[in-house]
């Protein structure tokens, strides 16, 4: 399979073994497995720690299923109960930080889209003793708000691989659409993206509601009539902008972040160019392992730097192969 790296790094399969596959639940679904998702082999003989995941998840984002089903295999594997929890509110989702260090939590996993809300507690986090690491976005300030490694793709990176391709293909005037303003990673994208694509246009549209994702969306391409190509930002966004295309009547082909089974398999026919896939699996495993290793042993994975678990380009020369681990939900 091939695969997109940007910068000499550790392959995170030498950091995080690949264990059997487990079973995952969708945010607002059944609660969070505590532990004992995987098939087969034997939990680690260590003392049971307790676990956070706090992320900044919508329901109905398919993403975060698979950054959750890594971590309920890590969690399975390494004897840890898995305290599972998101809100993309950034208040709310610092609340839930507050609650889990009043837990007394052994470790937290954190994602820091929103990182200004998230910086005061996580400091008490940290004056509690409770290891932080940090997951899927916030790369650039993770250090600084007390996490000892960050798991996640460079998104400036990505966004550059993602306006790198669209040249190579000749588009000229991308709109790339943001569903969350000042989400620091879903801006980092956009402006790789125009890094490489001077002419990118920026739009933002309320993620909360796909309704009015399609509506916006098609009314810009609308009133765009140069748009050559229209970029999400997430799956299930992109799968929504290609509605957005039909209805416009526009001839503007459609690219995206990230990865679920659907778009996979739009990419193998043909309906999406390709994605930047930032493998949110090894994220959520990667978070809660390291979390794993360093109360077992004072282990800090990374060596005070990010690991990288992508950027990835799925196109169609290998959406294939990907498809079939889309389908498994590790993908």
């Amino acid at each position: 399979m091939t695969k997109f790296s940007w910068r000499k790094a550790a392959l995170v399969a030498a950091v995080v073994p690949m264990m059997a596959l487990s079973a995952c639940s969708s945010t607002g679904g059944k609660p969070a497995e505590t532990g004992n998702a995987a098939g087969a082999g034997q939990a680690a003989s260590t003392p049971r720690i307790k676990v956070a995941l706090i992320t900044h998840a919508a329901a109905g984002d398919t993403f975060w299923d698979i950054v959750r089903k890594g971590a309920e295999e890590a969690s399975a594997k390494d004897n840890v109960e898995l305290l599972y929890t998101s809100d993309p509110e950034a208040g709310r989702q610092a609340q839930l930080v507050q609650q889990a260090i009043d837990q007394k939590v052994d470790g937290i996993a954190v994602t820091l889209a929103k990182p200004d809300a998230l910086k005061d507690v996580l400091k008490k986090a940290t004056d509690a003793g409770i290891p932080v690491v940090s997951l899927n976005a916030g790369e650039d300030v993770s250090a600084q708000m007390g996490a000892f490694t960050h798991f996640g793709s460079n998104e400036k990176l990505a966004g550059e691989a993602v306006g790198a391709k669209l040249a190579e293909g000749g588009y000229k005037h991308p709109i790339c659409v943001i569903q969350e303003q000042g989400h620091v990673g879903l801006e980092a994208r956009c402006a790789g993206v125009k890094a490489k694509v001077p002419g990118t246009e920026i739009l933002y549209v309320d993620g909360k509601d796909m309704t009015s994702v399609q509506s916006t969306a098609t009314a810009k391409l609308q009133a765009s009539k140069d748009a050559d190509v229209i970029v999400g930002l997430g799956a299930p966004f992109t799968l929504t902008l290609l509605k957005s295309v039909t209805d416009a009547g526009s001839s503007a082909k459609v690219a995206s972040f990230d990865l679920n089974a659907d778009l996979a398999q739009k990419i193998v026919d043909g309906a999406v160019l390709f994605t930047v896939d930032q493998q949110p699996w090894l994220q959520g495993y990667g978070a809660v392992d390291a979390l794993w290793q360093n109360k077992r042993g004072g282990f800090k994975i990374g060596g005070g730097q990010s690991v990288l678990t992508g950027p990835s380009i799925v196109d169609k020369s290998n959406a294939a192969d990907v498809l079939t681990f889309a389908q498994q939900g590790i993908r």
